[in-house]
């Protein structure tokens, strides 16, 4: 099902297919279901993008590894 949210990080409004039915939407966002209970076959990531509209790539960029620097 193509799944349409914005990215509260970014604003970008973004499109993905996820492996999910009206159904589990209408548990989450209607009823209140816990995000795990109503989607427990999608990977955290989709369950991320259900939730907030951020795409693993956005996250990626967000959280870069730090490199830290020997004290001299």
């Amino acid at each position: 099902m193509q799944i349409r949210r914005i990215s509260m990080s970014t604003g970008i409004i973004h499109t993905r297919e996820i492996n999910c039915t009206q159904e589990q939407l209408n548990q989450y966002y209607s009823f209140g279901a816990n995000l795990q209970d109503a989607f427990p076959n999608l990977s955290p990531e989709d369950r991320e993008f259900i939730k907030t509209g951020i795409t693993p790539e956005e996250w990626d960029e967000m959280f870069q590894p730090v490199e830290w620097e020997q004290g001299e």
